[in-house]
């Protein structure tokens, strides 16, 4: 099969996995980072008029330009993408009791600061849906390789889904030029993944692709919790 035919089959086996989620697992909702591989998503989903909410987590420690795509996913598709914010009063506690930056003096601090910011709100954007989906490729990281396009969810109740699963980096970008799709300008300035502004650099030639991200602990911990029950990656094998 040439390349281009396997990356039209890929195009089209993602079409029917969003088309699948939104006959099946209604209601279901897309967890959209503003990234590259969300907006491959967001294109798809919203080019099909698909019943499959999008919302973001606003942290509240993110690059002026993440949030910037807010407007622009709304002047290119006419859509508002739900934005899920953290509790201000657990927000206020940390930065009041271990300071604003404290994820940068443990892992632990680190991802407590995530749980805050991102898990608990997260937890809310997921309440009353069969299904969420997310952007997740195998290629991004050590501790996403084993990853399915469906898993079961077993801390949600619910089924997850990672139709980018085997996209590669080159056919993300490849989608999006080809089909005019916005993307954040970040990534033009060498970040391939971006999280929240203080925990996200720019990576060097040679380095792996989310090793901009919480670059100053060792890969197998870089997971936020958005994707990790009780400190394992939720790795269960479709029925």
């Amino acid at each position: 099969m040439s390349a281009t035919l396997a990356y039209d089959a890929l195009v089209a086996d993602t079409k029917a996995t969003l088309l699948r989620i939104a006959t099946d697992f209604t209601p279901a909702v897309f967890a959209s980072s503003l990234a590259a591989e969300d907006m491959v998503l967001t294109d798809l989903i919203l080019r099909s008029k698909l019943p499959i909410v999008i919302f973001t987590l606003e942290t509240g420690r993110l690059h002026i330009e993440t949030v910037e795509m807010l407007d622009k996913i709304r002047q290119t598709y006419g859509y508002d993408v739900t934005p899920y914010r953290p509790d201000q009063a657990a927000v206020n506690y940390y930065v009041a009791t271990e300071g604003p930056d404290a994820f940068y003096n443990s892992v632990e601090m680190r991802k407590e600061c995530c749980r805050i910011r991102k898990v608990e709100p997260l937890n809310r954007a997921l309440a009353g849906n069969k299904a969420w989906i997310t952007g997740q490729r195998r290629a991004q990281s050590t501790t996403r390789n084993a990853l399915d396009i469906e898993e079961n969810d077993a801390a949600h109740g619910m089924t997850k889904f990672n139709p980018l699963a085997n996209w590669s980096e080159e056919d993300v970008w490849h989608y999006i030029r080809s089909n005019d799709v916005p993307y954040n300008p970040l990534h033009d300035q060498g970040f391939p993944s971006i999280g929240c502004q203080p925990c996200t650099r720019a990576i060097q030639p040679g380095e792996d692709i989310r090793a901009g991200r919480w670059w100053w602990e060792t890969p197998e911990s870089k997971e936020c919790g958005l994707h990790v029950v009780d400190g394992k990656l939720v790795r269960i094998q479709p029925a």
